[in-house]
């Protein structure tokens, strides 16, 4: 314990010497891992029906590896994803979904929080949650118990309006019935208060000898939170909150604050944002770890981006990051992508292109390079739905309790369909492309959107439409292009459908702005496509029900086969390269059904990594690669050549010979 006299003299240097110094006396209990970040609002959702599950894949949890990182917090609603109150079992969809997860966290050695994030802000922990977070866990726990072993069990995401005792109470409750199936992996534990480092002390000294506790850091929180929608009141007029307290930049209290906690908060901010603060607070939760003897892991930090000094974010990462390495507390950063990410505000958030790398510096990453990103006009087919959502599309939703997204009653094709049984009029399923797509030479080469639909009320309607990208032109506005159907396209007999719709033959139809509705002025831009949307236009969905299945952007000429319409979802295509054998230089070239991440690699007959000689996001269409064996210093002999990409991978044998 570090003591200052009241009475004497101390500048901020010998202070922050003296509390680092003091890391010797409190330093944690070693955990197995050590930084990483959480994939979040990726298995958030209330149901397992409704997950986007390739949001994520492999390649993304081998990027986050390459950053430096070793483990990933992997938040979901774990109460949500149960059968119900009938012994809570875990939902089948949702256990092979995680399943893969794990799998993927296995093969590349990576630590894996399975993250209990049944959370509401606005709701208060119920002294009831015990009844359901003892079958769930103990289910879950039974699933994985002789599983990987770098697997965490978290059983609940910050418990709040609870009591500290009662929710010691139930915590005790759950690591008992884990317990009862699973003696083997770690358990995280937390305190109530929202998971806060200084209700830390107040939890019961559990027996169990396999336990990391956690707590989360967002201090000081007008800093951290300035500009959020979701506290209570309302941070949304807060802005400009710098770190450490500057009192040129320092903003006065907004209008819509005052009277409210946040006023004086601010009228204090000259002591509260200072790093001699920022590291007191640290030191509870080091003191914490060092009294109880436990290992300590903060699960949560960071700042939201939309309101925060870009610089003064990164400042406080580093020296936050910085206080907990010299205390020994692992950590993972809130979040990967999203509001609190890593990439630079306002971008698609493309690994090889928006990380935010004075970011990644401040929290001791690694730094990739980063590309320029140019959107070019797509050039084959553009998988949108088949089983799952294709790569580099993003699922976003009005109405969305509506949806069904792996429905398996008679599929089109494959295993799943999307469902759509109810919604007010004007919900609607929006498939948003990351980046935006330049469809202009699709739509000159004579290419449709072809999917099958069924549905079974006569006399339904519903509108398929493309929207554009708003610009900063105010005169300009997301522009739709679509079409209605209807009985003209298909007959309502619950029975599957496929309709071929011609981008050319599609009429544009107006647009939606700023709560105002604006006639057609031909100013749609298909070199700028935003999204597709399947929509409610004419009526509510309720008593009705619609399936869509096998959804492509394709060529005329390639849709006629079921065998071309299994290509464009599920392959791409690697030529052999030629010359072959060569000397010294030589082409490989493949092909994208659609953009996407992909690594080319070279590998002796022994299947060593010569060297790689792409790693990048491509757009779709054919690519070639120039080889030069002698600047690579290759020997005689025979090669592998690899792709791999969200899709799979494929590999060619080649022949140099000098």
């Amino acid at each position: 314990m570090v003591i200052i006299k009241t009475n004497a003299r101390i500048t901020l240097g010998r202070f922050i010497f003296v509390l680092l110094i003091s890391a010797f006396l409190v330093s944690a209990q070693d955990v197995p891992f050590g930084r990483g970040v959480n994939l979040s609002n990726w298995l958030q959702t209330s149901k397992a029906s409704q997950i986007q599950f390739n949001k994520y894949t492999k390649q993304d949890l081998e990027n986050i590896k390459t950053l430096g990182c070793d483990v990933i917090r992997l938040p979901f609603r774990l109460n949500d994803m149960t059968t119900g109150e009938s012994g809570f079992e875990i939902d089948p969809l949702f256990l092979y979904f995680l399943d893969q997860i794990v799998d993927w966290a296995e093969e590349l050695d990576l630590h894996l929080i399975l993250d209990n994030h049944t959370f509401d802000v606005e709701t208060s922990t119920s002294p009831q949650i015990v009844e359901i977070l003892v079958p769930v866990w103990r289910n879950l726990a039974e699933h994985y118990a002789d599983g990987y072993d770098k697997l965490y069990y978290e059983i609940l995401n910050e418990p709040h309006g609870i009591s500290d005792e009662l929710w010691g109470t139930i915590q005790g409750e759950v690591i008992n019935a884990i317990r009862e199936v699973d003696t083997s992996h770690f358990i995280v534990v937390g305190p109530a208060g929202w998971n806060s480092y200084n209700n830390l002390q107040h939890m019961p000294e559990y027996e169990d000898e396999k336990l990391i506790y956690t707590f989360h850091f967002y201090e000081p929180f007008i800093f951290t939170h300035q500009g959020a929608s979701w506290t209570d009141p309302s941070l949304e007029p807060l802005s400009g909150v710098p770190f450490p307290y500057n009192p040129v930049t320092m903003p006065t209290c907004p209008d819509e604050l005052l009277g409210t906690y946040i006023e004086s908060t601010i009228a204090n901010y000259q002591s509260e944002g200072t790093f001699v603060k920022l590291a007191q607070q640290v030191l509870v939760a080091a003191q914490f770890a060092n009294v109880r003897n436990v290992p300590i892991f903060c699960g949560e930090f960071g700042v939201y981006i939309p309101q925060s000094p870009a610089d003064d974010r990164v400042y406080w990462y580093n020296k936050v990051r910085n206080l907990f390495e010299s205390y020994n507390i692992a950590w993972t950063t809130w979040d990967y992508q999203g509001g609190f990410g890593l990439f630079e505000a306002n971008t698609p958030e493309l690994f090889n292109y928006d990380l935010n790398l004075p970011l990644l510096d401040a929290l001791g990453l690694n730094q990739p390079i980063q590309y320029e990103f140019e959107i070019k006009p797509d050039s084959i087919g553009i998988p949108l739905y088949k089983d799952y959502f294709g790569p580099n599309i993003n699922v976003s939703n009005y109405g969305i309790e509506g949806f069904n997204f792996y429905d398996n009653n008679t599929p089109a094709a494959g295993e799943f369909s999307i469902l759509w049984t109810g919604g007010d009029r004007y919900s609607a399923l929006k498939l948003d492309f990351i980046p935006d797509k330049d469809l202009s030479k699709l739509l000159a080469s004579g290419f449709l959107l072809e999917l099958w639909i069924r549905g079974e009320t006569p006399g339904s309607k519903l509108d398929i439409r493309f929207l554009d990208t708003k610009t900063e032109n105010p005169d300009d506005h997301p522009w739709r292009m679509g079409v209605t159907i209807d009985e003209s396209f298909v007959t309502w007999d619950n029975n599957w459908h496929k309709i071929q719709i011609p981008l050319s033959e599609l009429v544009e139809k107006g647009a939606w702005d700023n709560n105002q509705w604006y006639n057609p002025e031909g100013k749609f831009d298909w070199h700028s496509i935003d999204l597709i949307e399947i929509v409610a236009e004419h009526h509510s969905i309720d008593g009705r029900s619609f399936g869509f299945d096998d959804m492509v952007i394709i060529d005329t000429t390639l849709s006629a086969t079921k065998e071309n319409q299994q290509y464009i979802f599920e392959n791409f295509r690697l030529y052999q390269n030629y010359p072959n054998p060569f000397n010294p230089e030589t082409s490989i070239i493949f092909s994208l059904p659609a953009s996407d991440h992909v690594t080319l690699s070279i590998y002796n007959i022994m299947g060593e990594l010569m060297t790689v000689l792409i790693d990048k996001n491509l757009n779709a269409g054919e690519h070639v690669v120039q080889l030069n064996a002698e600047k690579l210093k290759m020997a005689s002999g025979i090669y592998i050549y690899s792709i791999k990409s969200s899709l799979g991978m494929r590999s060619k044998k080649m022949i140099y010979l000098k």
